[in-house]
């Protein structure tokens, strides 16, 4: 009998699921966005149901595609974009609508654990801000805000979580996703505070047990065989985070490698192993976390734009309507279409800025108030120019935390493996490798994320021996080298970029009030 992997990713915007052989080829995928739930502002929602309807079609669809025999299928393991939260009562049903990465509701919640448990003394355990609403964080909000509904909990888990329970009854969290939970987790013991827990009043009973990545939780079980057409019996790993599961597909298992998506969030990491920088202050700018490879002892930095991928997103589903009926109809990617428009602009946009904080932004500049800004809009600026001012904007968002990376002295592996999402754009890349001055390259195969899956779940399986298979199987294509002439002009508009924000920042908490009183 042949041996086949199983890999089932999901994203903010989407999921996919690949199956793939001993030898590293792709014989089955399937893909399938899902709507974000955006109602009010700060909420960011998935409906909790669709994951396991999603997971059940995707891993038919690759089924169907590859034509292997269920039975053949070694392993199965599954990822998610965090921070995320799925509540679940007694019997694994959702309860209320799932958060993703982009919620930001419970700014309440965030100050009263800062004046309460106190901001360093969480960072001092976590090596992670508040400013990320990690679960606790918005479990506190279900406590305050929705309190019969939040005695219905019996687990609150991430995406990946709740699709492994669905596969196997077991409720679990994996290592690299533990961290995501943040205020009472011990980033460096691997568990959690109870005395913080207690103060919180949140029993440890709602957290599931830790399982290093490579840890086989549990089997498919018979319901959930009928439901996907696996075997019952399949084992299933622990998981990953979504971006370890893209980086490690991209061949990232060392110190110092470096990769980039542009996902519905925009992000890099950095592979590294003294724990030290993350409790630096530039440490402390960024979101770290257990990598998959040795999980209980290498950690991933990862600064991160928060609408990255999604600012295109935006565009294309608010502006571009003849963009999407062209892909309806005949065919033709409607991101394509709008990468067309955008590389008629020259560098800089013609003097047109955006600023792409549509659901506040992360790193390094940590500001929940903060909301997209286009500058400089005139008569002579058409839709590409606002794309590509969107793409720079990103851009710069990233830069200014790679310049203090950069700065950090932490090993870094050049070239720069541009991954997933809008990476595939020769346009977006040609931006990175400018506003960034280092020579970038992009990954070959473009399965992305459920690619690192399957190959976890064969290192998990005993399948593969270690992870050195994935950088045996990474290709980089289109080496791109910097132009330092659009470097120099990126730098002077990227130091406007940085002054626009610092002067409307106190504007951004005005108009957040405003936005609470035309609610009432």
């Amino acid at each position: 009998m042949a041996d086949f992997l199983l890999g089932i990713d999901f994203g903010t915007g989407g999921a996919k699921a690949c199956i793939i052989d001993t030898q590293g080829q792709v014989l089955g995928f399937a893909f399938e966005e899902y709507p974000i739930y955006t109602d009010q502002p700060g909420w960011s929602e998935h409906d909790a149901h669709r994951y396991w309807d999603a997971a059940c079609r995707l891993i038919r669809m690759a089924l169907a595609e590859s034509r292997v025999n269920p039975k053949e299928i070694r392993g199965v393991a599954v990822s998610s974009a965090l921070p995320s939260m799925v509540m679940v009562d007694e019997n694994h049903q959702p309860v209320n609508r799932a958060y993703n990465l982009m919620d930001r509701r419970a700014l309440t919640e965030v100050e009263w654990i800062k004046e309460n448990l106190g901001e360093n003394e969480v960072f001092n355990l976590t090596a992670n801000r508040l400013d990320d609403h990690p679960s606790l964080v918005n479990l506190l909000w279900e406590q305050r805000n929705r309190p019969d509904d939040f005695k219905r909990i019996d687990k609150a888990l991430t995406i990946d979580g709740y699709v492994t329970l669905k596969l196997t009854g077991k409720a679990t969290v994996n290592l690299s996703a533990a961290a995501f939970y943040g205020v009472a987790y011990d980033i460096l013991g691997r568990g959690f505070k109870k005395d913080f827990l207690d103060k919180l009043g949140i029993s440890p009973d709602l957290i599931p047990p830790i399982y290093r990545c490579t840890d086989i939780v549990g089997e498919v079980t018979t319901a959930a065989a009928e439901q996907t057409g696996l075997a019952a019996g399949t084992p299933v790993a622990a998981g990953q985070v979504d971006c370890n599961a893209g980086w490690l597909g991209g061949g990232a298992i060392e110190t110092g490698d470096i990769q980039m998506n542009l996902g519905t969030c925009g992000n890099f990491g950095v592979i590294f192993k003294d724990t030290g920088f993350m409790f630096t202050e530039i440490g402390a700018s960024s979101i770290n976390f257990a990598y998959t490879v040795d999980s209980e002892n290498t950690y991933i930095t990862v600064p991160t734009t928060t609408t990255g991928g999604q600012t295109l997103r935006y565009i294309r589903d608010n502006y571009s309507p003849l963009e999407i009926e062209a892909e309806r109809t005949m065919g033709i990617n409607s991101y394509d279409l709008l990468n067309l428009e955008a590389q008629k602009v020259p560098v800089g946009s013609e003097g047109l800025l955006f600023l792409p904080f549509l659901m506040g932004e992360r790193t390094p500049i940590w500001d929940v108030y903060a909301r997209g800004v286009v500058f400089g809009l005139s008569l002579n600026h058409h839709k590409g120019h606002l794309i590509r001012a969107a793409m720079e904007g990103v851009a710069y968002a990233l830069y200014d935390s790679f310049q203090l990376i950069k700065d950090a002295g932490i090993p870094i592996r050049y070239p720069l493996v541009l991954n997933e999402g809008g990476a595939k754009s020769q346009l977006w890349r040609r931006i990175i490798t400018d506003v960034f001055n280092i020579e970038t390259v992009l990954t070959h195969r473009r399965t992305g994320a459920p690619f690192g899956d399957a190959i976890l779940a064969g290192v998990s399986t005993g399948v593969f021996t270690d992870f050195t298979i994935a950088r045996d199987w990474a290709e980089y294509i289109d080496p791109l080298e910097p132009i330092a002439a659009n470097h120099e002009r990126y730098m002077q508009y990227f130091g406007l970029f940085k002054n626009v924000y610092n002067n409307i920042k106190p504007n951004f908490r005005e108009l957040a009030n405003l936005r609470k009183l035309s609610k009432e």
